[in-house]
């Protein structure tokens, strides 16, 4: 199994993260929605669902960290991670995905089915950033801000090891902005 980590900062109203994205290669060889279930389940990522794709409009949660299982075709994604970046996953592939990074589904095999889950199985919200006022945005910032890293990682059940040894904020600006005033003294 191979690993990619992808890393995100704020960018208008989407807040991204300050732990990486995960995408597991071959995490679940052959896939299949009961063996993608059975992993996320067993680590202790709940709140399963099955569906052929995921929403075709960009979208983040603010309640609850997740992961995304293609168990069956392929599924090409666009993330707002390091700018906005294109990811396909095939079968068996698992994305580890933190609350506040925005994902939509942008072209599919004509038999994909992607399995979701929610780390300690937490309800899951649905934010657009086209529909946030400022207060709104403090709000989900707030949400994600006080989830706790979740125990396992669904796909490996290892310690996330890569989150816990994230930076204690992400970058919002301030280095540009600093940089900016040191250029003018």
């Amino acid at each position: 199994m191979k690993t990619e980590s992808y890393t995100s900062k704020p960018t208008g109203k989407i807040p991204n993260s300050r732990f990486p994205l995960l995408v597991h290669r071959g995490a679940i060889p052959g896939g299949g929605v009961d063996a993608v279930k059975a992993r996320f389940r067993e680590n202790g990522w709940g709140n399963n669902w099955e569906y052929p794709g995921i929403y075709e409009y960009a979208h983040f949660h603010s309640t609850s960290h997740e992961c995304l299982g293609c168990a069956a075709g392929w599924m090409e994604f666009n993330l707002s991670v390091e700018g906005w970046t294109k990811l396909r996953l095939e079968v068996g592939d698992v994305i580890v995905m933190p609350a506040g990074v925005s994902h939509e589904m942008t072209d599919h095999s004509e038999d994909i089915m992607m399995c979701g889950g929610y780390a300690g199985g937490r309800d899951w919200d649905n934010i657009q950033e086209a529909f946030l006022t400022s207060e709104l945005y403090y709000q989900a910032c707030k949400r994600i801000m006080m989830l706790p890293i979740p125990d396992r990682d669904p796909a490996t059940g290892e310690v996330l090891h890569q989150w816990h040894d994230a930076p204690s904020s992400v970058d919002g600006g301030w280095n540009d902005f600093r940089d900016g005033l040191d250029a003018s003294a």
